[in-house]
């Protein structure tokens, strides 16, 4: 039988797998933002992402992993701010949304 001990390790260990996995998707949100910014021609304000959402889904190959969404902001002129996002499957991004600013030029 288990012990407590043993539990509370097996816990440890899976909050410590569950922060460093965070913290890589995290990092690669960063850079897919980073990234396309610059492709975009806009600047990546405060140079990070901002977590929006988290709950598991299935990849394109049936697996379950846990879908990340971060939140960022970038500017196109240096005097406005737009929202981006990026969601991530795992480590993957799957998707990355700066089209706000794209709307606004187009309009005006």
């Amino acid at each position: 039988m288990f012990s407590f001990e043993v539990i509370a390790l097996i816990l440890l260990c899976l909050a410590g797998w569950f922060w460093f996995d965070t913290n890589r998707a995290r990092e690669a949100g960063v850079n897919a933002a980073r990234t396309s910014c610059s492709r975009e021609g806009v600047q990546l304000l405060d140079d990070t992402v901002s977590f929006r959402s988290l709950r598991f889904a299935r990849d394109e190959n049936g697996r379950v992993a846990l879908r990340r969404v971060y939140d960022f902001e970038y500017s196109g002129t240096g005097l406005d701010r737009y929202r981006g996002s990026v969601m991530l499957l795992g480590n993957e991004v799957v998707m990355l949304d700066i089209s706000e600013h794209i709307g606004r030029y187009l309009q005006g």
